[in-house]
């Protein structure tokens, strides 16, 4: 039980530094506080396994990834009307590498989950093979 928690802090590590490349300037109070806030929901809240703790840092990752070219375009418009074309490459970059590591993770956790969702099927199936029988009528001949 206790590496799922030393997992939830690994992920929660792994989130931050994510959050803190989107930002750029993140204060290193805000950048703690946010890693022991979800180091906290991840491993007392969301999560019960370790699986579940990366299914969940991989959603984060993703709308990271996700947000990353919003932040982008956001600073870029306070650059004026019209941005410089190293403005413009930059929010090109951000929205191809933002797009392609969001669709990833995403669909990496979709993945994770699913994956979860079918071994908790297995082992709900598995322990229903294990009741026994008695006192059931077959309905065989």
């Amino acid at each position: 039980m206790w590496t799922a928690k030393v997992n939830a802090v690994l992920a929660a590590v792994v989130v931050t530094v994510g959050f803190w490349i989107v930002w750029g300037e993140l204060p290193v109070a805000m950048a703690a506080l946010l890693a022991l806030l979800l180091a906290v929901c991840l491993a007392f809240f969301f999560c019960s396994s370790i699986t579940a703790v990366w299914a969940w840092a991989t959603v984060l990752l993703g709308l990271e990834s996700l947000s990353w070219p919003i932040m982008i375009m956001w600073q870029a418009r306070g650059l004026g009307p019209q941005p410089s074309d190293e403005a413009m490459s930059q929010i090109l970059t951000a929205l191809v590498g933002g797009l392609f590591s969001s669709i990833f993770w995403l669909t990496f956790s979709g993945g994770i989950f699913r994956w979860m969702k079918r071994q908790a099927e297995a082992g709900a199936g598995l322990a229903e093979s294990k009741v026994p029988s008695a006192g059931i009528r077959s309905d065989r001949k």
